[in-house]
């Protein structure tokens, strides 16, 4: 047994209205669901990306809970990376450094393959990679 792919992945925030509009009107991700105070989620190509209010999550759920979501969260800064071509990474950059948001890397890997990294609002480490940085 193997997993075909990930269907969602979960990024933990400090305040949720900052990071739902950097990754609606910066990223420019479908925004699917929010529940306030608790969490924002968009979708991301075939994935959906989760977006935490970690204390929230923290809380178990009632016993008579409709959706029993076990505890989860983490403390301090995520990562997550999304794929792009050689060209859209060059657009990415303009794009993002056109709205103040600083690149803290910009590189060739190795193997082939370019990567730019930056953080939203929580503080998180977001790239931007050509899926060949993993033979893809």
């Amino acid at each position: 047994m193997r997993p075909s792919h990930i269907l969602e992945s979960a990024l933990y925030v400090t305040d949720l209205d900052q990071a739902e509009a950097f990754y609606r009107d910066v990223l420019g991700l479908e925004r699917i669901a929010r529940v306030e105070g608790r969490h924002v989620f968009f979708r991301c190509g075939q994935g959906i990306l989760l977006l935490f209010n970690a204390e929230a999550t923290k809380i178990p759920p009632p016993a008579d809970a409709k959706l029993p979501v076990p505890p989860h969260g983490t403390a301090g800064p995520g990562h997550l990376c999304f794929a792009a071509t050689a060209d859209e990474i060059e657009r990415w950059k303009h794009h993002l450094e056109t709205r103040g948001i600083s690149i803290e890397a910009d590189f060739e890997w190795p193997n082939g393959g370019r990567s730019i990294y930056f953080r939203d609002p929580s503080g998180n480490s977001l790239e931007f990679a050509e899926p060949r940085i993993w033979g893809l």
